[in-house]
C-alpha cells in the first residue's frame, strides 16, 4: 500500500511538470529551436566555412552534439527551478511538505519533468539540425545515455538552486554567472586540443566539457576525453547533487519557517 501511494503521488507530480511546460510550449519548446536554428545559420553555415574542418569533420557535424547539448542542459536546469522556485513562493509546496509523500518521490518528481522538458528540447533541436547538415549516429547508447544523465544531473542543480532562492533574481544568477560560461567553454564549438597547455588544463576541470565530448562521441565516434571517465564524472555528479537534494529536502532547508 505504502509503494502504491508513493507511486502515484509520484505519477501526478511528474504529470504536474509535464503538462507545465506542455501547456505554455510557446515559452519553453519553441525559443529553444529559434535560438539553436540561430546558431547552426550563424556559427555552421557562415562561420564554419572560414574555420575550416575540425577534427576531421566539418564544422557544423561538429559544433551540433554541442549545440544540442546547451539545449538540454538549460532546460534541464531552468525547468526544475522555476518550477520548484514557483511552488515555494506561491506556498504550494508546503502541502507536499506535511504529506506523507516521501522526500525521494518529491524529488524525482521535479527532476521527473526537468528531464521530460530537457529532452523534448533535445530532440527537437536535432530535427533542426537535420535541416542544416546530415546527422551521423556513431552510438545510439551513448547518445542516449549521455543525454538522459546529463539532464537528470541538470535537473537536480535546478532543484539545489531553487531550494536556496529567496527570490526571483536568485534562480537568475547561477544560469548567468555559471552554467552559461561553462557551456560556452565546454568545448561546444572548438576542439581542446588547438588550446595551449594551460588552458587545456584548465578546460578539464569544466564539467560539462565531458558531457560534451560524451555526447559528441555519440554522433562522431570522436572524443577529447575518454567517455568512461565522463561517464564518471556525470554519475559522481549525480550522486552528490541527489543526496544533497534530499537532504535539504527532508530538512525543509528553505521551505520552512
Amino acid at each position: 500500500m505504502y509503494w502504491r501511494q508513493s507511486l502515484v503521488a509520484l505519477q501526478t507530480i511528474a504529470h504536474k511538470e509535464v503538462h507545465r511546460f506542455l501547456r505554455i510550449w510557446a515559452q519553453t519548446l519553441l525559443p529553444p529551436a529559434i535560438t539553436m536554428s540561430l546558431y547552426f545559420v550563424i556559427f555552421g553555415n557562415l562561420i564554419g566555412p572560414r574555420i575550416g574542418p575540425m577534427e576531421g569533420y566539418t564544422y557544423m557535424d561538429f559544433i551540433v552534439p554541442g549545440v544540442i547539448m546547451i539545449a538540454v542542459i538549460t532546460n534541464s536546469y531552468g525547468n526544475v527551478v522555476s518550477s520548484f522556485f514557483g511552488a515555494k513562493f506561491q506556498r504550494h509546496i508546503e502541502e507536499l511538505m506535511v504529506s506523507p509523500t516521501p522526500s525521494l518521490v518529491i524529488l524525482a518528481g521535479y527532476v521527473s519533468g526537468g528531464v521530460g522538458r530537457g529532452l523534448l528540447t533535445g530532440l527537437i533541436v536535432t530535427i533542426v539540425a537535420a535541416f542544416f547538415t546530415d546527422l551521423k549516429i556513431y552510438s545510439v547508447g551513448v547518445l542516449i545515455s549521455v543525454v538522459f544523465l546529463t539532464s537528470v544531473l541538470f535537473s537536480l542543480a535546478g532543484f539545489v538552486n531553487a531550494i536556496f532562492a529567496r527570490k526571483f533574481d536568485d534562480i537568475a544568477i547561477i544560469p548567468t554567472f555559471v552554467l552559461t560560461p561553462l557551456t560556452y567553454l565546454g568545448g561546444v564549438f572548438y576542439s581542446i586540443s588547438l588550446l595551449p597547455d594551460f588552458w587545456r588544463a584548465v578546460s578539464m576541470a569544466n564539467p560539462v566539457l565531458y558531457m560534451v565530448n560524451a555526447f559528441r562521441y555519440g554522433f562522431l565516434g570522436t572524443s577529447d576525453i575518454d567517455i568512461w571517465i565522463a561517464y564518471g564524472i556525470i554519475g559522481v555528479f549525480i550522486i552528490l547533487l541527489g543526496t544533497l537534494s534530499l537532504v535539504l529536502l527532508h530538512r525543509g532547508v528553505g521551505l520552512r519557517g
